[in-house]
């Protein structure tokens, strides 16, 4: 076996209040060019705050050897064996005086036999306070990544994968687009007035159909190669960071795929839930022999909830091809906060977006946020919580008063109370207690969040009808909804394509079909999104207008940190207002068709009276004083700056 010598030299810095001279020191170590199956996580950095560290180890009959290390600085606490004889965990402790560089770990049998695996601990490239995470300020770019744009047709397909065939006919299957086709158009983006991008998920999901959505994780430390290299992801970030985008991650506690190579071999007997169910059903896996989760969230908060619901919620699979992770065994949570941290000083993210955020062990999930938020305490997480209840959104914010004592230590999490809100106020008919009033009452509901800004607002995601059909294909509804979300006290997301009124009429509801290729993302598309060819005057339209209200709020400080006013609907209109020293924003939004006239009296507390404002969309100039007349249904956003 070849050998390499790894000299390092490492200086000591004289403090100014040293008393002693230190001399330099050399440190010599000898490392190997052997590997294991897997050592996971696959380096680790010096100057954490968590100065420990779990190895999972996978080798044939690793289980049978003994781990020792001989590095300056680094201790091994306790070696685990599993029940699998393939598996060792080793529990690390890395001192505040540790160096950075390679080193051996020797895997020794009673007989002699030693195995080595080289390990590398790095220095960190920036201090943990200086990870920025998102907030209200900046406005989220979603994107399946398999939808957007192939910019490397070469990795398409690869033959030791299980799902090989790109077949843009089929809504369900792979469709080439890939991380360099996100790179390549972060310019688009940035220009939009975008300011953080939120690709699904990039980890290999080597399932044998519908692999392209990112949810089914059979390695969490690979990139897809479908998609392409860590280098292409970690250049996304670097790009990105310089076009002033930040890097969402979404990430996923909750299950794996069911071709997870761990489920080749488990390590211990509870390593997913209702394990020995699907250990005795593994030759007749389906829908019916799996244990699925009953979907009941609202056990996490439910003080009359029977265990029996419990488990169902947080113990069921997704679904059969999904295996629910056991968050209960110490060494499956440990490996998943360490991932997540892995992920955030490798690729150095700008936020995470946790999926199904209430189907795992909700203990677990506060220890997850408040493991990476302890590191990071400048980085945002949001979580998934698909509830229309205003109260189980709230749970799940740090800083809630929860009666059982509960704290997520999760910054922010997802509003689809208000999304529904905003859809049915445009589509609803005005009365007493329909249309603008949903709004009205819904934006009511904020005394119950710790932090109403912190919380994500959308008009729709890839899992949900696009809003253009959620609103049955009125445009100005369409507007009313974007400026609302972009305007309320909330962090906004938009989904790829909602600019260029993106549908799904055809089959509402049906995620092939709302997750559609972006118009320009292949080459020889007949229309190109991204330079405007071929797009509809409705299209280009809605473009102009997102990327004008986008490019404004960027800048606008009454919308990321102004009080909140606004009026009781009246005579179909909705009046509200964003106020901060030195700049007033209004929103209005007006349902009637036919010409209106609106005292604006009623409105005089918010002081007004006088001023010359502009309209936001369309730079024309308004003098506020007794009345403001509309010819028209739509939106109008208003600003004293």
């Amino acid at each position: 076996m070849n050998k390499i010598i790894l000299i390092a030299f490492f200086s000591i810095i004289l403090s100014c209040g040293q008393k002693n001279e230190d001399s330099q020191e050399s440190l010599i170590q000898e490392v190997s060019n052997e590997t294991l199956h897997r050592v996971e996580p696959p380096n680790w950095w010096i100057g954490m705050k968590d100065q420990s560290l779990q190895l999972l180890v996978h080798h044939d009959n690793i289980g049978k050897t003994t781990p020792e290390i001989s590095y300056q600085g680094i201790t091994i606490e306790k070696v685990h064996k599993a029940k699998s004889p393939n598996y060792l965990f080793i529990d690390l402790s890395i001192s505040e005086s540790t160096k950075s560089g390679n080193f051996d770990i020797v895997f020794k049998l009673d007989n002699g036999d030693e195995k080595k695996h080289t390990y590398d601990l790095k220095s960190r490239e920036k201090k943990a306070e200086y990870f920025i995470g998102f907030d209200n300020s900046d406005a989220i770019y979603l994107i399946t990544p398999d939808r957007f744009a192939n910019a490397n047709p070469e990795n398409d397909s690869f033959e030791n994968l299980n799902e090989k065939v790109i077949d843009r006919s089929d809504d369900y299957a792979r469709h080439g687009g890939d991380i360099q086709g996100i790179t390549n158009n972060l310019d688009y983006i940035s220009e939009l007035g975008f300011t953080a991008i939120w690709p699904c998920p990039l980890l290999t999901n080597d399932m044998p159909q519908w692999s392209y959505h990112g949810y089914a994780m059979t390695n969490f430390y690979e990139v897809d190669p479908r998609f392409g290299t860590l280098e292409e992801y970690l250049e996304l970030s670097r790009k990105a960071k310089k076009n002033g985008i930040k890097l969402i991650m979404d990430q996923v506690a909750n299950h794996c795929g069911l071709e997870h190579w761990w489920m080749k071999d488990l390590p211990f007997e509870d390593w997913v839930n209702n394990q020995k169910n699907y250990e005795e059903n593994i030759d007749n896996w389906n829908w019916e022999t799996n244990i699925g989760s009953n979907h009941r969230r609202t056990t996490n908060q439910d003080s009359y909830a029977s265990e029996y619901d419990r488990r169902g919620n947080n113990e069921g699979w997704f679904v059969a091809a999904m295996p629910d992770l056991n968050q209960r065994n110490p060494f499956m949570a440990k490996y998943l906060i360490q991932n997540s941290i892995w992920w955030i000083e490798t690729a150095d993210l700008g936020g995470i977006r946790q999926d199904t955020y209430p189907y795992p062990d909700k203990d677990f999930m506060s220890d997850w946020a408040g493991a990476i938020m302890n590191e990071y305490p400048n980085f945002n997480i949001v979580g998934e919580e698909w509830s229309y209840n205003p109260l189980l959104i709230g749970y799940w914010q740090e800083g809630a008063h929860n009666k059982d004592g509960y704290d997520s230590n999760l910054k922010s999490t997802m509003d689809f109370a208000m999304q529904k809100n905003i859809v049915d106020a445009l589509n609803e008919n005005e009365s007493w207690d329909k249309g603008l009033v949903k709004i009205y009452e819904g934006l009511a509901n904020d005394f119950a969040y710790a932090s109403p800004k912190d919380i994500m607002l959308f008009p729709d995601n890839h899992d949900m009808s696009r809003v253009f059909t959620q609103l049955n294909g009125d445009v100005k509804n369409t507007k009313m909804a974007l400026a609302t979300i972009l305007t309320l006290p909330r962090t906004p997301q938009i989904y790829y394509g909602t600019e260029i009124l993106m549908d799904d009429f055809d089959k509402p509801g049906d995620h092939g079909l709302i997750r559609t290729d972006f118009p320009g993302g292949w080459q020889g598309d007949a229309i190109n999104a991204f330079t405007g060819e071929g797009l509809s005057e409705e299209q280009k339209d809605m473009q102009a207008f997102l990327k004008t209200v986008l490019n404004y709020r960027k800048n606008s400080k009454a919308i990321h940190d102004g009080k909140t006013v606004h009026f009781a609907p009246f005579l179909g209109t909705y009046f509200l207002f964003r106020i901060i020293e030195g700049e007033t924003v209004v929103l209005i939004l007006n349902k009637n068709e036919e010409p209106i006239t609106i005292d604006l009296k009623r409105y005089t507390e918010i002081g007004l009276d006088g001023k010359e404002l502009k309209n936001v969309i369309t730079g024309e100039k308004f003098l506020w004083n007794d009345a403001i007349t509309f010819n028209k249904k739509g939106v109008i956003l208003l600003s004293t700056k």
